[in-house]
């Protein structure tokens, strides 16, 4: 018999994932709006998204090793919690006269939250589905990814130029906060631990396996 693609674990995930996407495209592409409109420069928000990558790029692979080693649902929650509350604490710290440090303290925590987060999401599919579905599971998720990479720039730049920013701001973090409340309706198996380690093996373990995997066995 064949398996179900869309079960109760695997439809929260990619309802929250649908939810998370979209308050985070639309903000991101509304906060573009808010530094043009404020500075007259394209080079000064590029500057800003630049500076704000890092983090994701310098992160995402720590973000890996802690998906293996922890509960992915625990992490996926406290990690849009978090996105949640920081959205809503700047709404409220923002001020024409704040509003461009805001911004970019803004940028570079949803940064950072997002290299620990994306790599988590990865990790849950085949934790939920099985053969054939696996590859079924990470198209719909990045199939999910790619229409509000669509979607959000529109939405973001109606909702900015309707109501300003902060209610932008405000309609993320609740995106944010419903879909740490869809994941915590997932139920995982636990995922493996090693006892006794200090975090600096663990890391230089996984890190050192990891590129000795791409390197070596899967050139």
């Amino acid at each position: 018999m064949k398996e179900k693609l869309f079960t109760r674990n695997f439809t929260l995930l990619l309802l929250g994932q649908v939810f998370s996407l979209l308050g985070n495209g639309a903000l991101r592409f509304a906060l573009s709006m808010y530094v043009l409109e404020k500075t007259g420069s394209a080079a000064v928000f590029g500057t800003l998204l630049a500076v704000s990558m890092v983090p994701t790029i310098l992160l995402t692979p720590f973000g890996g090793v802690l998906a293996d080693r922890m509960d992915r649902r625990a992490i996926m929650v406290g990690l849009d919690l978090t996105s949640g509350a920081a959205v809503l604490v700047a709404a409220a710290a923002f001020a024409d006269g704040r509003g461009l440090a805001v911004t970019a303290a803004l940028l570079i925590v949803l940064s950072v939250l997002g290299a620990f987060e994306s790599p988590t999401v990865q990790a849950c599919v085949p934790q939920m589905l099985h053969g054939e579905n696996v590859l079924r599971g990470n198209a719909a998720v990045n199939q999910v990814a790619a229409v509000s990479g669509l979607v959000t720039p529109f939405l973001g730049s109606l909702l900015y130029t309707a109501f300003g920013v902060r209610p932008v701001l405000a309609g993320a973090g609740a995106c944010f906060l419903l879909t740490a409340g869809l994941e915590c309706f997932i139920r995982l198996p636990e995922s493996p631990r090693v006892r006794g380690q200090r975090l600096r093996d663990i890391l230089r373990e996984d890190l050192l396996g990891s590129a000795r995997f791409l390197a070596r066995e899967r050139r």
